[in-house]
């Protein structure tokens, strides 16, 4: 199983019935593809969709049915499109009940960055500073290194996408939380209880020494 599918499986198991849930682009988009199905939720895309399914499968896409990134979706019977407005109006208003970025950094207080590199053509800051401040659960799926540089830092270096910390970070190696401004790890991955010698894996910032396993086999998750 690739790093991307651990993630969005994991984040997959944080849904509850008749959430509100945006999907960012990247690795969040997969998360779709892994809703329980014994619950219902609601995906909404930032340019104006409410009810997108899984990634269409390839030759089924429709050229004009995407996300915010202008990557394919699909549409669910019921689903609903609207214009910016409506949709941000939703965000900033607070109705989202969680949302699912990608991430750059996240610092050791769960402040995230994700919107931009300096030096580096930006094509836009999209709608993640709105769903950072707006959405009642923000969760970051992102790989844990880049480069072989750990994303998960003491204090970030690139610029911060809110000052708002979010509630939960999910990489392929730990569900790590920020309850009271303390970046704490939740679970591990089985790769990293293997690859671990002794004591709580030392991958950023201090987490509290409680961990338990993730229990993906072929019929979890």
């Amino acid at each position: 199983m690739d790093a991307q599918t651990v993630i969005a499986r994991r984040i997959a198991r944080e849904l509850r019935p008749g959430m509100l849930v945006n999907l960012g682009i990247g690795i969040p988009t997969l998360v779709a593809n892994y809703v329980p199905k014994d619950i219902s939720v609601f995906f909404q895309s930032e340019n104006g969709l409410i009810g997108t399914g899984p990634i269409p499968e390839e030759g089924m896409a429709h050229p004009t049915l995407t996300d915010a990134g202008g990557r394919p979706v699909t549409a669910l019977p019921g689903a609903c499109t609207f214009d910016s407005a409506m949709s941000f109006a939703l965000i900033r208003g607070g109705h989202v009940d969680m949302t699912v970025l990608g991430g750059l950094q996240v610092d050791a207080q769960g402040r995230l960055a994700n919107w931009m590199i300096p030096g580096k053509m930006v094509p836009g800051m999209g709608g993640a500073m709105d769903l950072v401040t707006g959405a009642k659960r923000v969760i970051v799926a992102m790989q844990h290194t880049a480069k072989g540089k750990p994303k998960i830092v003491k204090t970030c270096s690139l610029p911060l996408t809110s000052v708002r910390p979010i509630e939960l970070v999910v990489t392929e190696l730990a569900v790590i939380g920020f309850a009271g401004g303390q970046a704490t790890l939740l679970e591990t991955a089985l790769v990293c209880l293997r690859r671990r010698s002794s004591g709580p894996p030392r991958l950023g910032s201090p987490w509290l020494p409680k961990s338990k396993k993730w229990p993906f086999d072929n019929n979890t998750g």
